[in-house]
């Protein structure tokens, strides 16, 4: 009888719920029910999906997991090997005010895939969005979940994981996303008016086209971690979200740049003419990025903040002048009809030498002062160039260290007015005139250094 029992007792703990199991078992009709949903074909172009419409429980829930795939259960994010699975289909199911806490819904389908996406009418996308409002997620494992268009305004996200999982366009209106783990996910042109994102991770998100307001909370926020790379924030509506409450220091470069520049090292330098166009477009991405953030942070009087993104926009858009100067004719000319023969050479070669040309001054106010955002350089060239004068003017002209110094002061204020008697045959008057005209130029950028610096013109 011992014996007997602690068989019993062992088959138990072998059998044993798991820990996310919370509800008892549903009853045997309701059972069959979900096993007929089960066996419906999903037709997008119809709208047809197994739970299309159906209000479930987390009771349903828990059955569905556990004899999902006949019995081998939810998917485990943790295992590499299981990442490839399809997770429960529940595209248009009603699981509003839901408490689906901690359970395994990793790669969860509660929206149309990318391509089913891009085929599909609004109607269809549409019906085909799972309905999340008010649920509890609260510590669900929704890890590399498809929720393309869900409904989640809201929804209890704290602590949920949902790395890698595809919230492109979702509704997370008024959403709690407290810690939420957001690691990789798609979340471009996600809707997160009055969001809660305190202490959220973000890290290499992709944010490009999302939707903030001033409700929006992103307090203490990380969006940026070696091993995710730094949140994308290209065309963001800020809507007067504040932004105060990040730390931007560790942000520079943003994960658009950072994108960018890794394809540059990686993909192959001969190119189609649209692969070549797509690069491109990624730079003027990545070159938005910077000066919408350094506009949005001025503008709630952000100043000092805003000049590390001013500067990295003003730089790739450097870049972006020396791809049009190396890939001229397929950039400017991505239709071979518009024009040809002698017009198509002669508008090439002008495009590049505009390019050229565009490129050789923004690489000079970058060297001279950084954009006007580092005026430190101005002052290093002004002392390089007014010692190194002195010293010509000590070599060549017999002056004592102390009267060159004068001496190339003088001429560099003074345009090349020379003091004393020298003529216009002296060595010194050219290095003179030289001096006077660099000076011009190193003049007109701290002028230019000041506005920018200090009026933010």
């Amino acid at each position: 009888m011992n014996s007997q029992q602690q068989s019993i007792e062992g088959t138990q703990t072998a059998f044993a719920a798991p820990s996310w199991r919370k509800e008892p078992e549903i009853e045997s009709t309701r059972q069959d029910f979900l096993r007929q949903c089960l066996a419906i074909v999903p037709d997008v172009q119809q709208n047809i999906y197994p739970f299309k419409s159906i209000k479930l429980t987390r009771a349903d829930i828990e059955w569905l997991l556990i004899n999902y795939e006949q019995g081998r259960g939810p998917i485990d994010w943790s295992d590499p090997t299981q990442r490839e699975r399809q997770g429960l289909d529940l595209r248009g199911a009603d699981l509003r005010r839901v408490n689906l806490r901690g359970l395994p819904l990793a790669c969860l389908r509660g929206g149309l895939t990318q391509k089913e996406w891009i085929a599909a009418t609004l109607e269809q996308r549409e019906q085909a969005a799972i309905h999340l409002e008010q649920a509890d997620l609260s510590e669900a494992h929704l890890e590399g979940a498809i929720l393309r268009g869900a409904f989640l305004q809201h929804a209890s996200l704290r602590y949920t994981y949902m790395q890698k999982a595809t919230l492109f366009q979702a509704h997370l209106e008024q959403a709690y996303l407290r810690r939420a783990h957001l690691e990789g996910a798609n979340m471009m042109y996600a809707h997160m008016e009055g969001a809660y994102l305190r202490k959220a991770c973000l890290t290499g998100a992709d944010l490009r086209n999302a939707h903030f307001d001033s409700a929006t909370a992103l307090e203490k926020v990380t969006l940026y971690d070696k091993q995710w790379g730094c949140v994308l924030l290209a065309d963001i509506h800020w809507n007067d979200c504040s932004l105060s409450l990040i730390n931007w220091k560790r942000m520079v470069p943003l994960g658009d740049e950072a994108q960018v520049r890794a394809l540059s090292i990686r993909e192959d330098s001969k190119k189609s003419v649209k692969e070549k166009q797509r690069h491109m477009d990624r730079y003027h991405g990545a070159a938005r990025a910077n000066r919408q953030l350094a506009n949005a942070m001025r503008s709630q009087g952000m100043s000092e903040e805003a000049v590390p993104f001013a500067y990295r926009g003003l730089v790739l858009q450097r870049a972006i002048l020396w791809l049009y100067l190396i890939w001229g004719t397929d950039i400017f000319f991505e239709n071979e009809g518009e024009h040809t023969g002698f017009h198509r050479r002669l508008h090439a070669l002008w495009g590049r030498i505009h390019a050229g040309a565009s490129y050789l001054f923004s690489w000079f106010l970058d060297i001279l002062a950084g954009y006007g955002y580092k005026p430190e350089r101005s002052l290093g060239i002004y002392l390089f160039t007014v010692i190194a004068f002195a010293g010509s003017y000590h070599f060549t002209g017999g002056l004592s260290w102390n009267e060159a110094l004068i001496f190339s002061i003088t001429s560099f204020h003074g345009r090349g007015f020379l003091p004393g008697t020298y003529s216009l045959a002296n060595p010194e008057t050219a290095l003179a005139a030289y001096e006077g005209i660099i000076g011009l130029f190193i003049e007109v950028s701290f002028v230019a250094t000041f506005t920018q610096r200090f009026f933010g013109r």
